[in-house]
């Protein structure tokens, strides 16, 4: 009986995580010096630091979160905040790896929150908020006059929205040029020869539906061409309704001979609808579309990409929440990335 407790002891002292003690004990030094060696304290020696280091990543030292947050009221969290329906095609895994690559040598830990369209976007920044869950959060699918900015800027919880707000408060961000990507795409597709041009649009309610609109309205006046009307559908909406509704615009008489796609997926969506009306890409009609990954191509060389770096973003998202956790200014942790050229096909002869 007396052994089976021994090693039953033993086993659990075996599953017992690494603590500070473990440290002070495995590299006799006191568990004070342990604690700010790894938090790269300058008044510990350079060597300290790096043998204390080295010995808590051999024995996977991590810290307690609870302990941490007890004495610094700190979470060690940062959380982002995501649409489960958000656009295919890697948003979610390279905004993600961003986030993730930032964060990688901080004490930070980044977990995902998640929501539906179904529900109310403030719910889960709300909770994040009320329980204490992070110290700095990330949204997406901003809108012009957004409730979740408003209530975090209420209660000073740093925060970074990927997207801009337009409701005259100062907050961090990281945006995509959208107004200057609409009209490089009507540039593009004015210099091949196409004058009438049709928009698939963000979202109406976000933000950066009316940059995309403005940018696309403006270059049609430069240009000289006109818009064959749209608006019927956007890229929230499913692959069926959006092949569905181009597949009727491209049977119509005034079919538009170009279109503006803003997100990959629902290019595949445009293509599919072109080509059920017994059209030709390249041939009867041309589209300039963002992409986040190098696949469009792959799916019909025809096409003409303006790529958007989603990594990019995560980690301008990141450095943003951080550096507003440290002190610096909202205003000063604000980001625009401007869209590279049209990436196009060769065009062929005759």
């Amino acid at each position: 009986m007396d052994r089976q407790r021994t090693e039953k002891n033993e086993d659990a002292s075996a599953l017992e995580r690494p603590t500070l003690k473990t440290l002070a004990f495995m590299t006799g030094l006191g568990v004070t010096t342990v604690s700010r060696a790894l938090k790269d304290a300058p008044e510990i020696g350079a060597e300290t630091r790096r043998r204390v280091q080295l010995v808590a990543k051999q024995i996977g030292y991590r810290p307690n979160r609870a302990g941490v947050r007890l004495r610094t009221g700190k979470t060690n969290v940062i959380s982002l905040v995501l649409n489960t329906e958000q656009e295919i095609m890697s948003f979610v895994s390279d905004i993600i790896y961003g986030v993730t690559e930032v964060i990688a040598d901080t004490p930070y830990h980044l977990i995902v929150t998640p929501y539906s369209r179904s529900q109310d976007p403030l719910d889960p920044v709300r909770y994040l908020v009320e329980t204490g869950s992070a110290d700095g959060v990330i949204i997406s699918r901003t809108q012009p006059n957004d409730p979740r900015a408003r209530y975090m800027l209420e209660r000073g919880i740093p925060f970074a929205t990927h997207g801009r707000t337009d409701m005259g408060l100062v907050h961090p961000y990281h945006d995509f040029d959208n107004y200057a990507f609409a009209d490089e795409a009507v540039r593009c597709l004015a210099g091949r020869g196409r004058g009438r041009l049709a928009l698939l649009t963000p979202p109406v309610g976000l933000t950066y539906h009316s940059h995309t609109v403005n940018g696309f309205v403006d270059a049609l006046a430069d240009v000289g061409a006109s818009e064959v009307p749209f608006n019927t559908v956007s890229i929230d909406q499913s692959i069926d309704q959006i092949r569905m509704r181009t597949a009727q615009l491209m049977r119509r008489k005034d079919r538009p001979d170009g279109f503006v796609s803003s997100a990959a997926a629902a290019t595949l969506a445009l293509v599919a609808g072109i080509e059920d009306a017994g059209l030709k890409l390249g041939r009867d009609v041309d589209i300039v579309s963002k992409q986040s990954s190098d696949l469009l191509h792959l799916f019909r060389p025809e096409l003409l990409i303006v790529n958007e770096n989603f990594r990019l973003a995560g980690s301008e998202l990141a450095r943003a929440v951080l550096g507003w956790i440290g002190g610096e200014a909202p205003g000063s942790l604000q980001s625009l990335s401007k869209p590279g050229q049209v990436l196009a096909y060769p065009r062929s002869g005759g």
